[in-house]
């Protein structure tokens, strides 16, 4: 296979978007995706897509300005506002790109894309397939991919980025069915790697989701931006935490207590307040649950029985059937038990608006691996799936441009065999480590504390305790053992290369989130309840040292025409 002019990581719905638009520029492009692209994640995006389309007939005065003025609101203004006003005035663009894709969007009668009410949003302005959105637009670009011809390297993990002082030049990848190393050159990487749920307990993320990919950029000196911002998606499914989409909620759906009393009211001014901001409605579903309101093992209810059993089947379906086969109950005719779960990663590799990253040219990145910003302290529901095909595209342009007028560096070929040979030696001592630590206890381990003490709630004494508990890991990381040391698809030798970014990426979390002295978005410190825009209206940077600490800068947030106002719901 020839060498790729450009690298894009990551098989989801970003890395398919980037992958059609550097093509379409003329570059020679591979993916290269650790399972089956139709596998990503992204398929399990349920609720729908973000676009001032004006379908609906409650949205005729909706317009890609106000978009922008509601997701810079719900990011509490930490958003970037140049990137969100891309983003909201490319979304009827990219839907209507789909569209003519054959992506099967539900209708109107009048045959126009529908479209639903999702949290923080002043219009119904979320498109949809029935609640399996993701699962189709994933297919449809796989299809585009396929039309195209793209390469495909599937069930290979990237180790490593190489670079020379100047400039990426490709990267080191590792085959999960045979074992094999690989030095992959190429003049452009585009990191699609998804985010990091799997760093917590009790989320929403497939198990591939372990930020690797923003670890391997981290440990290459670039900056993260942006990570003390976590979201806790309301609805999880109690006990497996599959996600329960905000669709749910955007049909009509309510949220009750133990008691039967639908407890949003108490917690926001709105006709539907259960449609609030999702920090704000995990924020007040886990107070019930803390003052005794909830079910006893920590859940509330979800209840979608009023909507009757034609409109759930036709809008929900995907909904129902994940309650019959993993919690045995019918939504039609019984609610669902759902407890916040972790869902979403607001921080990522640190990039420009064209998705470009400042501190190493031909590195570029998008989606939930960027952050570009465009979801501040909170992400509005419906806008990360538009965040993947507008930023895949302007990510993908940007790299075939940059391809196109680079020339050859001559010290490549060197960088990349010594990062291979590096990586290597790395692999051998982990393969034959005979340690006394057990790589599969310290992720549970992992999960447990970050869940309990950089969660919902924070304060500054369990942040500390759990910097000092990071720390611990990744010191006794130096001495775990692997349970099976063979080549061919060793998961625990894969797992352990994730798990050593985990930790560091653990930290960046648990110690920006420390630094932070305020409540904005999805950070909420009870020592620090209100929001400080005074002094802490900016993204916070955490770059990795030579000796693999953590230290913390900052950078401006670009406002252009929203400035900061109180957010009230």
């Amino acid at each position: 296979m020839a060498s790729p002019e450009i690298l894009v990581v990551g098989g989801g719905l970003t890395g398919l978007r980037a992958a059609i638009a550097a093509h379409d520029r003329g570059a020679k492009v591979t993916v290269l995706t650790k399972v089956y692209a139709i596998r990503s994640h992204s398929g399990a995006a349920q609720g729908g897509i973000n676009a001032a389309l004006k379908n609906h007939p409650e949205g005729q005065d909706d317009s890609p300005e106000r978009h922008a003025f509601d997701t810079i609101k719900g990011s509490d203004y930490l958003a970037d506002q140049d990137a969100v006003e891309t983003m909201t005035r490319e979304a009827p663009h990219r839907i209507r790109e789909l569209e003519a894709w054959g992506c099967p969007f539900s209708r109107f009668d009048d045959g126009y894309i529908a479209q639903r009410p999702f949290g923080g949003a002043g219009f119904p302005r979320t498109c949809f397939a029935s609640d399996r959105t993701g699962h189709v637009i994933l297919h449809t670009l796989y299809e585009q991919c396929i039309k195209r011809g793209i390469d495909f390297l599937e069930e290979w993990q990237m180790v490593a980025l190489s670079r020379t002082p100047e400039r990426v030049v490709g990267a080191i990848v590792l085959s999960r069915l045979t074992g094999a190393l690989r030095a992959l050159p190429a003049d452009a990487v585009i990191m699609c790697t998804g985010g990091y749920g799997r760093i917590y307990g009790r989320s929403t993320n497939a198990i591939i989701n372990t930020g690797s990919g923003m670890g391997i950029v981290y440990r290459s000196g670039v900056p993260m931006e942006d990570m003390e911002f976590v979201q806790f998606h309301p609805t999880s499914l109690v006990g497996t935490n599959i996600l329960m989409t905000e669709g749910c909620r955007g049909e009509g759906g309510y949220l009750r207590n133990k008691n039967g009393d639908r407890f949003m009211f108490e917690y926001v001014t709105m006709d539907h307040p259960e449609l609030a901001p999702r920090d704000i409605v995990a924020r007040s579903i886990q107070t019930e649950i803390n003052e005794g309101r909830g079910f006893e093992g920590g859940y509330v209810h979800l209840d979608l029985t009023h909507l009757g059993a034609d409109h759930i089947m036709e809008r929900l379906p995907g909904i129902r059937d994940i309650c019959l086969q993993f919690a045995g109950l019918d939504p039609i005719e019984k609610p669902i038990p759902i407890q916040p779960g972790q869902h979403y990663s607001m921080g990522g590799i640190d990039v420009d608006p064209d998705c470009s990253c400042p501190h190493l040219p031909g590195l570029y990145a998008a989606g939930e691996a960027a952050c570009i910003s465009v979801h501040g302290a909170n992400r509005l529901g419906g806008n990360s799936l538009l965040e993947t095909v507008v930023f895949g595209k302007i990510a993908g342009d940007a790299a075939g441009e940059y391809v196109s007028a680079i020339g050859a560096d001559n010290g490549a070929a060197g960088a990349l065999g010594a990062e291979l040979d590096w990586q290597g030696r790395r692999i051998d001592n982990l393969l034959s480590a005979s340690g006394d630590q057990n790589a599969g206890q310290m992720r549970l381990q992992l999960k447990e504390l970050m869940i309990d003490k950089v969660g919902i709630y924070r304060d500054g004494s369990a942040l500390e305790e759990a910097v000092d508990e990071i720390r611990a890991l990744r010191a006794r990381f130096n001495d775990i053992r692997l349970t099976y040391r063979g080549l061919k698809y060793n998961l625990d030798l894969c797992r352990a290369l994730e798990l050593e970014h985990k930790l560091e990426l653990a930290e960046t979390i648990a110690l920006g989130a420390l630094h932070r002295a305020e409540s904005r978005g999805g950070h909420y410190r009870v020592d620090f309840t209100e929001r400080d825009d005074a002094d802490w209206l900016h993204h916070t940077l955490a770059w990795r040292e030579e000796d693999g600490s953590t230290r913390l800068d900052r950078k401006d947030v670009t406002i252009t025409s929203y400035q900061p106002e109180e957010r009230t719901y």
